[in-house]
């Protein structure tokens, strides 16, 4: 007898994920929106994957929102349930995807936040104490890449003139400039980088790879010397961006270097900046 359990489908979609190489935060972000959503269902007492339903899945977002969950945080789990009934329909297991009929919740997205020269000067003094800091400052600032991007960097992708970045999440492979003061920076703390065989750029004294929430308590430290406050470190890959797109640079080349999928992504950072000049292709520094 075919097993519709959830609980079940929910695991092989894992395993699917795992199989196809998505990261491992990936995986545990479908695999908590879902078994979130099955406690849902349970309560409804709903365990066959194929007897879910539009309602189901429309009452399971209008609770989240009930229960104070942002409006972009629910839709992002919609995405999640939509990409579970995808697979099960690949797989055979259902005929129609029940989540393709509801609706994301409408919500305004912020303007990013941007620092000011000012500020990632400060940043950037500051971090300079600390020659890893400092890499660590660079690479985002010069950069515009995720912090998952960063904490997975090895030394092999440090090539003369580019850095290889891996594929990460949703965000493609793809090599960035390496500019003078980058280049400068990173060899500045490859001087003082423990003797090790790890092949992670960024270690710690053990010899351990610096860890996403290792590298946010670095920057976090940064900011508060420096008295800025609200910041993350999303704010580095802003700031690229809206400071390449401002110097002239053009939406195409910004969008490339970023990973950004769809140009409208790098365009909505065209309404926080004026005086755009002639088209570039070609990183400027900061």
């Amino acid at each position: 007898m075919e097993n519709y359990s959830v609980s079940f489908w929910i695991k092989k979609f894992i395993d699917y994920l795992n199989n196809q190489n998505k990261s491992r935060f990936t995986q545990v972000a479908y695999k908590k929106d879902l078994e979130q959503f099955n406690g849902f269902l349970i309560t409804k007492e709903i365990i066959n994957v194929r007897e879910i339903k539009k309602d189901d899945i429309d009452n399971f977002i209008k609770k989240l929102l009930i229960e104070n969950y942002t409006k972009k945080s629910a839709s992002r789990k919609l995405n999640s349930i939509r990409t579970f009934f995808r697979f099960l329909k690949n797989e055979g297991v259902i005929n129609v995807n029940p989540a393709l009929d509801v609706s994301h919740p409408k919500y305004s997205q912020p303007q990013p936040r941007i620092f000011s020269e000012l500020e990632y000067r400060a940043i950037r003094d500051v971090s300079k104490k600390d020659p890893r800091t400092y890499a660590l400052v660079e690479i985002l600032l010069q950069t515009g890449m995720k912090i998952g991007e960063l904490a997975n960097l090895k030394i092999e992708d440090i090539n003369k003139d580019c850095i290889d970045i891996k594929s990460y999440g949703k965000t493609p492979a793809r090599q960035v400039p390496l500019t003078n003061s980058l280049k400068k920076a990173i060899n500045e703390y490859l001087k003082i980088r423990p003797k090790s065989e790890s092949p992670y750029l960024f270690i710690t004294r053990n010899h351990k790879p610096l860890l996403i929430r290792n590298i946010r308590q670095i920057i976090d430290r940064c900011f508060q010397q420096v008295g800025i406050e609200n910041a993350t470190v999303n704010d580095f890959r802003n700031t690229f961006i809206a400071y390449q797109l401002q110097r002239g640079v053009s939406i195409e080349y910004v969008a490339k270097i970023v990973g950004h999928k769809r140009l409208s992504s790098t365009e909505r950072f065209l309404q926080s900046i004026n005086n755009l000049k002639e088209k570039k292709e070609k990183i400027e520094e900061l």
